[in-house]
């Protein structure tokens, strides 16, 4: 192609989609919209802070996609073609709700609910938030086969363990967000569920043959792409059936099995180069040039230096690579291709998140949540508290993925409906507290119980001392415990309020 110096420098910054610091576009990020910058990537952190102080939550909703608008149009006036994305998923991975935690359950409480029409209806509705906020790609559905109970990093943001109900699932909530008009990205191809290590932390592996994962993981992104998704996001995985190199690195996986067996033409996406699962094994420009090769289109990178001196680096990596014969110029030409798409399919899309934006669909977020509510023994499920509980809360340190979300706990929703309602919460190196307090009943909350000793030690401690407990699991579930066992299966604001009015009866 024999392209100038400067044109391949916009080719290069057109395939990065970095995060950044603050609620306003810094100068360094307008300047590299200008050079060509392609994407952004945005998170919690670029909420305007007055947000997070209201107490309505409907109104901080608002305000938020309010504040993430302003900002994206802000972006937009750099560069009328940036894809602004987000991982906005529903259940415990929210950025817009961040700060109220999310109105709608996640894909465990779907799949559960077992309905695909709902499963629609709320990733609509959560595309009608995502495009009221000026957001071109949402880094969702999770289409990960949920193998392991033990996973630290999926567990309840799959729709399950059956590849089937995933990949129909899946389908549903590609089909509705994108019935939005914005684009949904399936993820973490080829399949992050059968692992027990958090790929944030470290480099996992898929300790599966070549025929589990085809009977397996990739039904459900076989699914994805049958309903038209616009982007799929490869996982920082090992996967040595296939190849001995990360999939994000692999071109056996990225091009061999993703393109031409799977025959996916649009964004193929990485999760965050900064997560150490890869970034402990290279350099970021030597793992955005490694992943350009194998296949990868866009290149997400959480984190950014205060004056984007990283986000320039990673340019000069690549245009270095290309230079030296290491990178094809068509190759990079066409990953910048797939992003200048997938801006267009979104500019195409206006008349759809005009017409979703009248399309508020009250309660639904409630009534998902309710109607993934199951419990143990269910004869015993209709409202068991009459008086304000005491509920004890044993948490977990959430995952790196869930970010800062703080969704409405189960213990804050029962006091809605029951005020008086005392919470105690108790991480692993606490100790319970006095349970017999002024004799209330008992509501004890875990959430993943079945992955950590600590939490299952304080129960199995808590139920000596009071078996007429309520026990509400709010993760994957376990063995049911105590008088009632009630699980929501996800920790979403949504589920919490359900579970409140199971337990008592409130409207």
């Amino acid at each position: 192609m024999g392209l100038s110096g400067g044109e391949l420098d916009r080719l290069a910054m057109a395939v990065l989609q970095p995060g950044f610091e603050g609620t306003e576009p810094p100068d360094w990020l307008r300047r590299a919209l200008g050079e060509g910058l392609g994407g952004v990537v945005l998170f919690a952190r670029n909420i305007a802070r007055n947000v997070a102080r209201n107490n309505a939550r409907d109104v901080a909703r608002d305000n938020a996609c309010g504040s993430v608008a302003a900002l994206a149009a802000d972006l937009r006036r750099e560069r009328p073609d940036v894809v602004v994305a987000v991982d906005e998923e529903g259940g415990a991975v929210t950025r817009l709700e961040a700060a109220t935690g999310s109105s709608w359950p996640g894909n465990l409480a779907l799949g559960v609910a077992g309905d695909e029409s709902l499963t629609r209806r709320v990733a609509r509705q959560i595309g009608r938030m995502v495009a009221a906020a000026g957001i071109t790609l949402d880094y969702a559905p999770v289409v990960d086969v949920n193998a392991d109970p033990r996973n630290p990093v999926i567990g309840v943001r799959s729709f399950g363990s059956d590849p089937e109900e995933v990949g129909r699932h899946g389908a549903a909530w590609i089909e509705g967000l994108q019935s939005a008009g914005v684009a949904a990205c399936a993820k973490h191809f080829p399949g992050h569920g059968d692992t027990v290590t958090d790929s944030h932390l470290a480099l996992p592996a898929v300790p599966a043959s070549r025929e589990v994962i085809e009977r397996r993981d990739l039904p459900p992104f076989r699914a994805a792409i049958a309903a038209g998704v616009r982007a799929v996001m490869c996982g920082h995985l090992l996967v040595p059936a296939v190849d001995a190199l990360p999939a994000t690195l692999s071109r056996a996986v990225l091009t061999g099995l993703l393109r031409e067996e799977l025959g996916f033409d649009g964004l193929v996406v990485t999760d965050a180069i900064e997560m150490r699962a890869v970034a402990a094994l290279h350099e970021p420009g030597e793992i955005a040039v490694r992943a350009l090769a194998a296949g990868a289109d866009a290149i997400c990178v959480g984190v950014s230096s205060a004056r984007g001196e990283s986000v320039y680096a990673l340019r000069d990596a690549i245009t270095g690579a290309v230079r030296d014969g290491r990178l094809a110029e068509e190759r990079l030409a066409e990953a910048a291709g797939r992003v200048r798409d997938l801006a267009a399919w979104y500019d195409a899309r206006a008349e759809a998140r005009a017409a979703v934006a009248r399309d508020a669909d009250e309660g639904l977020g409630l009534a998902a949540a309710t109607a993934a509510l199951r419990a143990t023994p269910a004869e015993q499920a209709a409202a068991p508290l009459t008086k304000a509980p005491l509920v004890v809360h044993l948490a977990a340190r959430p995952s790196q993925a869930v970010g800062r979300a703080t969704p409405l706990k189960v213990g804050q929703a029962i006091e809605e409906i029951l005020p008086g309602t005392v919470t105690a919460e108790v991480d692993g190196d606490g100790h319970l507290p006095d349970l017999s307090e002024a004799g209330r009943p008992l509501v004890i909350v875990v959430h993943d119980a079945v992955r950590h000793a600590w939490m299952r030690r304080l129960l199995e401690e808590a139920l000596r001392a009071r078996p007429d407990a309520v026990v509400v699991e709010t993760g994957m579930p376990g063995p049911p415990a105590g008088r009632l066992y009630l699980t929501t299966h996800g920790n979403s604001t949504a589920s919490a309020r359900a579970a409140a009015r199971r337990l008592t009866g409130g409207a």
